[in-house]
């Protein structure tokens, strides 16, 4: 029950700290620069920055109350209660920037180094909300949806349904269009790398005459379980233990030093995998 509470709240202060990483990403690189490459925040500059119908704060937060409605109907309850914590972290700390820090015009002169900042903290401030099961409202709530009733990945789904906001970013002139038609091509990249290595495990495959020692170490050190093969070496005709195991990344370094230290003559390979499925991972 305790594991079950702490796990919860960790998850929602990880959205929080995701819908934190968007909002320094739009408010101080994307409204500035009018970089409008998809989402609510894209949006948001059209209406607010070209059109004038209020500061591109309250046009998200409209906009995301809108969304929320439709992330509630489609998407659970589960999901919908994280993904208004990062909606309204979004649209608070939008406005609370706004407050603090009015910008009239873009931190530096350099619109390329701006562009990635504008991409890189919100790409993983999304991929941290999108592990979560949340988002920060609007088209991400899109996205999630293709990603619950289809085989399409994230970035894939925030490309369809951010394509043609983005276009509209060429009524600021062709640089800013070409600058945001670029920002969304690394925005799908880098949303699906992050996630990838965010849930990124390793696979061993050890190869042992005792499979004894590593297995106790694999499976009460680092509280992970293994399967052990029998066989027979190919080239010595000896008999071989191969033990199979999958674990997070810190532990995979505690096991690579403990065979290091204890058994240096272990052969064995190991691969990277983001998708694990299974007691002590993800579910289905």
């Amino acid at each position: 029950m305790k594991h079950d509470i702490k796990k919860i709240i960790k998850e929602y202060l990880l959205c929080i700290v995701g819908a934190l990483l968007v909002a320094l990403g739009v408010y101080f690189f994307k409204f500035p620069n009018n970089f409008s490459t998809g989402g609510v925040s894209g949006i948001s500059v059209i209406l607010g920055n070209y059109f004038g119908l209020s500061s591109a704060s309250n046009v998200s937060a409209i906009i995301n109350i809108a969304m929320l409605i439709i992330g509630f109907a489609f998407i659970g309850r589960d999901c919908g209660l994280k993904t208004v914590v990062g909606s309204v972290t979004l649209s608070g700390a939008l406005m609370l920037f706004e407050y603090i820090f009015p910008m009239n015009g873009p931190l530096t002169d350099q619109p390329l180094l701006e562009l990635i900042f504008a991409i890189l903290l919100p790409a993983f401030g999304s991929a941290i909300l999108f592990n979560c099961d949340g988002s920060t409202g609007g088209t991400d709530i899109i996205a999630m949806i293709l990603k619950k009733h289809t085989k399409m990945n994230i970035g894939t789904g925030l490309l369809i349904s951010d394509a043609g906001i983005t276009l509209l970013s060429f009524l600021f002139g062709a640089k800013t269009g070409l600058f945001s038609l670029l920002g969304l091509i690394l925005k799908t990249f880098c949303i699906d790398s992050v996630i990838d290595s965010i849930n990124q495990c390793k696979c061993f495959s050890i190869i042992t005459e005792s499979p004894e020692d590593i297995a106790d170490f694999i499976t009460h050190k680092l509280g992970r379980s293994c399967t052990i093969f029998e066989g027979t070496g190919g080239y010595t005709h000896s008999k071989k233990y191969l033990i199979t195991a999958t674990m997070r990344r810190y532990q995979a370094v505690q096991l690579q030093r403990y065979l290091k230290e204890r058994h240096p003559d272990t052969f064995m390979t190991i691969t990277n995998s983001s998708e694990v499925i299974g007691k002590g991972f993800r579910g289905l």
